[in-house]
């Protein structure tokens, strides 16, 4: 009788037991179980059972991540190129980062984009999305010296893969003019889509506040917000109005940390003074993967440094981000959306951070992936939850019947 009234209970595949889910997109912070069935979320609440159960009492449950700044085209075989050696295999360094989502970053151009989808997006298990680069080539070549700049090719394209172009980019424009910006958002308006810029080169004759205040629109991004040259506190240490301006008309600030784009002489007033990410993202290639930046976890744990609560750095790695790139289904764990999961242990000691220039930041708390779920599916276990004891199973487990022979060696 007992084993039919479990049998009851278990209506759901899989019950992530006893964590404090942080769910900003449906306000939800508590201790809860989060319950899914056949790859989507089926129920947050409390004495869920399933099919299997896994303890996470003491983790913190989320969203799985959305890194909106990643560069993944690493089929071309150029030699040092953002698109080529530079890039990273996905699914080598999302779930294992609690990261289920990445968008790259315009390593692909409007000429190679196609090239991209079928060499890299299409094969992987990680969920992938793209902003197209307005140059030709993408980041293949210098884009200055391309100039490869076609509006209309680019909304073409972009029309034609609306499933997973979410953007365009402009990125590493070493000219003092507009033209890549513009472009960029001609491609932008002709596909009704937002536009990310990289501004790269800082130039006097193209100031940072008028890219903010009066060429974007809303809705698009400005990536590396903590870039050294980005101007913060004026004279009087209060944050400069132009920021606040751009914020207002609609404006989005993204991390996009990557090698050279962070550093706390300008990321610790601006977070002093309220002005906080829109989204945390990593601009992962292999120069920042193995630099400062390192991974998500790592970058969200230096916004944790800086002051933001644990709640708005899961809320700029989760609904912020999704909503960004016109993904509202992804970055939440209402009931029927996609069980993209993210278990977090929220490791408590003395920790050290460091900007790409040699600043440094003291923090008691880090962030370490403990398990993450990829559609229902578990695709990270760092501590192999749900694993039994090797001694209780069969003395003959981990063969395949009627393929696998037991031979003992002669005496």
């Amino acid at each position: 009788m007992t084993s039919v009234v479990l049998l009851l209970l278990a209506q759901y595949d899989l019950v992530l037991k006893g964590g404090r889910v942080i769910d900003p997109r449906n306000n939800v912070d508590r201790v809860a179980d989060v319950a899914v069935t056949a790859g989507k979320i089926a129920a947050v609440g409390d004495n869920l059972a399933g099919k299997q159960t896994l303890d996470v009492k003491g983790l913190v449950v989320t969203p799985g991540l959305i890194d909106i700044h990643v560069h993944l085209f690493a089929t071309t075989g150029v030699k040092n190129a953002w698109a080529g050696d530079n890039s990273i295999w996905p699914d080598g360094f999302s779930f294992r980062t609690g990261v289920t989502t990445m968008a790259d970053a315009g390593s692909s151009g409007w000429r190679n984009f196609e090239t991209f989808r079928h060499t890299v997006i299409d094969r992987v298990q990680t969920r992938v999305f793209a902003f197209i680069n307005i140059a030709g080539l993408g980041m293949m070549t210098d884009v200055a010296e391309q100039d490869d700049f076609d509006p209309k090719e680019l909304a073409r394209l972009a029309k034609k893969h609306s499933d997973i172009v979410v953007g365009v980019k402009s990125a590493h424009y070493q000219k003092p003019d507009w033209d890549s910006v513009d472009r960029a958002l001609e491609a932008g308006r002709e596909a009704n889509i937002p536009i990310m810029v990289d501004f790269g080169y800082f130039h006097i004759e193209r100031p940072y506040w008028q890219l903010v205040t009066e060429r974007l629109r809303p809705g698009d991004i400005s990536t590396h917000m903590f870039r050294g040259p980005v101007p913060f506190v004026g004279p009087d240490g209060k944050l400069l109005e132009y920021l606040t301006r751009a914020r207002a008309r609609g404006v989005k600030f993204d991390v996009g940390h990557g090698g050279g784009s962070f550093v706390f002489r300008n990321a610790v007033p601006a977070v002093k003074l309220g002005f906080y990410p829109d989204s945390i993202s990593t601009d992962q290639h292999t120069g920042s993967m193995n630099g400062q930046m390192m991974d998500m976890p790592t970058t969200m744990s230096k916004m944790l440094a800086l002051g933001i609560p644990l709640t708005e750095v899961i809320r700029e790695s989760t609904w912020n981000p999704a909503q960004l790139i016109k993904h509202p289904e992804l970055g939440h764990l209402s009931v029927g959306a996609p069980a993209d999961v993210a278990v977090w242990n929220v490791m408590k000691g003395d920790f050290g951070f460091a900007d790409f220039a040699g600043g440094g930041l003291r923090s008691a708390e880090r962030l370490s992936c403990e398990l993450t779920l990829r559609e229902g599916k578990v695709v990270w276990n760092w501590n192999a939850r749900g694993a039994v004891d090797w001694k209780t199973l069969p003395s003959n487990y981990g063969v395949r019947p009627k393929v696998d022979q037991i031979v003992l060696p002669p005496k």
